[in-house]
């Protein structure tokens, strides 16, 4: 009997006016890591959304859809904020896809030669942000740690 590879529910949070190409190139780098790590991903695909992120309710009712369409599948979720997030966006996909798994919430860090306009993610702030939500909705989770 072949084993089944681990899932992950991958939600990737953007907010509408900071970079959406951050956005995007966390998109690419989570399931990236996640392949190289011998996990599959679960995750809007670029049709599904600008750039397969989670920015609006809208977004969230496709997410959360998703999800549940693969709840005998996915393992736990991952919450990558490459820029700050919606972090209702981010609650309400949660908590309409209901799934009973454990959730990491996972900042992507400014590069301190890289605070402009162009390229500002503010993350942690963000996660700060999403993971209140989280918590207002009894949502739980888990959080990465800052490793030197």
């Amino acid at each position: 009997m072949t084993k089944r590879k681990m899932t992950m529910g991958v939600i990737v949070g953007n907010r509408n006016f900071f970079p959406a190409l951050l956005a995007k190139a966390g998109r690419e780098d989570i399931i990236r890591v996640l392949a190289k790590k011998g996990y599959d991903a679960i995750v809007l695909s670029l049709e599904d959304t600008k750039y397969g992120v989670v920015e609006t309710f809208e977004d969230s009712k496709r997410c959360a859809a998703l999800f549940r369409e693969n709840r005998d599948h996915i393992d736990g979720v991952i919450v990558t904020l490459p820029n700050f997030g919606d972090e209702r966006a981010i609650a309400n996909t949660l908590r309409m896809a209901d799934l009973g798994v454990p959730v990491l919430v996972q900042a992507t860090p400014d590069s301190a030669g890289k605070m402009t306009i162009e390229h500002r993610r503010d993350s942690f702030c963000g996660k700060m942000s999403a993971c209140n939500n989280l918590r207002q909705y009894r949502i739980p989770y888990s959080l990465t740690s800052l490793q030197r």
